[in-house]
């Protein structure tokens, strides 16, 4: 195996130097997506050093057609996408340390699970997660990718604390994908460019070629044949309460944090518990056979349906009710089977 990196370190901007430090290095990716894994990949067969996910979900069929860690047997089964994915990343480069967690990441997991990581790769589908990653990499002083992709769209920065300005600068300035994979779509081309940007960016930051950064936010539609590069350098605001002349990190607070959440691009809520526990599912599911038509279980999480609703309950206690986008309703759900 002594050739596996030969080509990439005949990169003159790698070389074998760059290769040793990428080798040192730690990525630390939120979700196990689209972008998730696309990057992952990349990053595995590129050679880092540790590889960290976090991801809250669990593969489905609608995942397969651009999420290329998963097969039909995790669709099947239910298989959380951290576990699938660790699966496969270790068979694709057994000489990674790859470390996954099933969990929907808070401000205290963000800081936790950053704690040596040399970089952060955004592979979320919602801004309030962002700006959570946002300032925990200013107050870590960590760089983190920002990417997100819809229908044939697709758009991504990289920030550099102390260099850039934040997405907190930039928030109301960044065109918005107000479309979904639900009610848009999404092709495969979209995500594969998004997820070319992040890796390259990735790999300038984690062999040190600083200079070759991209200092632009890019967006691109694949289909309509469209491409922008838009210089936001002037954008950095000194009242910036993330980034700042007197930071305070503003999404790290409890009152910034959401305990429900509509999925995007999903009919299904999820909620968390006050308080994060381990849950025994052999005793749930014993328990909610008295109480539903039909419920599964893996060593992951446990799946039931009770009417025109179905109910995933992982081990964290953390549910996502499928078939409803009213919190309310999910909440009197949740209270009536879980609490």
């Amino acid at each position: 195996m002594n050739d596996r990196y030969s080509r990439q370190e005949l990169f003159p901007p790698i070389g074998k130097g760059g290769q040793l430090a990428l080798s040192r290095k730690h990525v630390l990716i939120i979700g196990a997506g689209a972008l998730g894994t696309g990057s992952a990949e990349a990053l595995i067969r590129a050679g880092v050093g540790k590889l960290t996910i976090a991801d809250r979900d669990y593969v489905e069929w609608s995942n397969l057609q651009r999420q290329q860690l998963y097969t039909e047997k995790d669709a099947l089964e239910r298989i959380p996408k951290a576990a699938a994915a660790k699966k496969r990343l270790s068979e694709i480069n057994s000489e990674v340390n790859v470390e996954t967690h099933i969990l929907d990441v808070e401000p205290n997991d963000l800081l936790k699970l950053s704690n040596d990581a040399d970089l952060i790769i955004d592979a979320t589908d919602n801004f309030d997660i962002r700006l959570m990653i946002n300032d925990a990499a200013l107050k870590k002083g960590i760089p983190w990718i920002y990417g997100a992709c819809a229908g044939s769209y697709g758009i991504t920065y990289t920030f550099i604390p102390g260099r850039t300005p934040c997405l907190n600068c930039l928030f109301e300035s960044i065109p918005s994908v107000s479309m979904t994979c639900d009610s848009t779509g999404i092709i495969s081309p979209a995500v594969m460019m998004v997820v070319s940007h992040q890796v390259s960016e990735a790999m300038k930051i984690l062999i040190g070629d600083m200079n070759a950064v991209r200092q632009t936010l890019v967006s691109f539609d694949v289909w309509k044949n469209e491409y922008s590069a838009i210089n936001v350098s002037r954008m950095k605001k000194s009242n910036c309460p993330s980034c700042g002349e007197e930071p305070k990190y503003p999404y790290l607070q409890f009152e910034n944090q959401l305990k429900t959440a509509v999925l995007c691009g999903r009919d299904a809520v999820q909620i968390r518990p006050r308080h994060r526990g381990e849950i025994n599912l052999d005793h749930m599911a014993n328990h909610l056979r008295n109480h539903m038509d039909r419920v599964e279980k893996n060593p992951y999480l446990l799946s039931c349906q009770t009417g025109n609703h179905r109910i995933v309950l992982f081990k964290d206690g953390r549910a996502l009710i499928h078939g409803t986008k009213d919190i309310k309703e999910a909440k009197s759900l949740y209270h009536r089977y879980f609490s």
